[in-house]
């Protein structure tokens, strides 16, 4: 198990088949960070309730909405260009570095808060996963379970 959520998230990310399905569930408006983060929570017996969900929530969205979000869509849209402009392409290849550097932030703000949850002696598995994917709506269930699948195995 990874001591810090930053070494786990790219573990696991590193897995086969786990980048397509963060894409995905990214794609269906899933907050990704969040999703690793409550998988690191799992792995740590760290048990999940109201409050701690609505605690890393109140960190991850604005930081999404303001720093996050901004990047990754002033990335995607050069993405086209940025195949035939050379120099496009190079601050395309920045933006995606701030945008990785962002997440990983966030990361370590999500952790910050966390790391003073006690242990319990039987944590709710599952509900962390379910309940910070819970507000995307679109979400594919067995994408969800396919990235819990993958986490479990790191």
């Amino acid at each position: 198990m990874c001591a810090d959520l930053w070494s786990f998230a790219l573990s696991t990310y590193a897995r086969p088949g786990v980048e397509d399905t963060c894409l995905r569930l990214q794609t269906q408006g899933a907050d990704v960070c969040l999703l690793l983060c409550g998988l690191w929570l799992e792995q740590r017996g760290i048990a999940a309730d109201a409050m701690r969900l609505q605690a890393l929530k109140q960190i991850a969205q604005p930081w999404q909405a303001d720093v996050i979000d901004p990047l990754r869509q002033l990335r995607r849209q050069w993405r086209a260009t940025a195949q035939h402009d050379t120099e496009l392409g190079a601050l395309r290849e920045r933006v995606k570095s701030l945008e990785l550097e962002a997440e990983r932030q966030l990361l370590y703000r999500l952790q910050a808060q966390a790391l003073a949850w006690p242990k319990e002696q039987v944590a709710r598995h599952g509900l962390w996963l379910e309940e910070l994917a819970a507000e995307a709506a679109n979400l594919d269930r067995d994408t969800l379970h396919q990235l819990r699948v993958a986490a479990i195995s790191t």
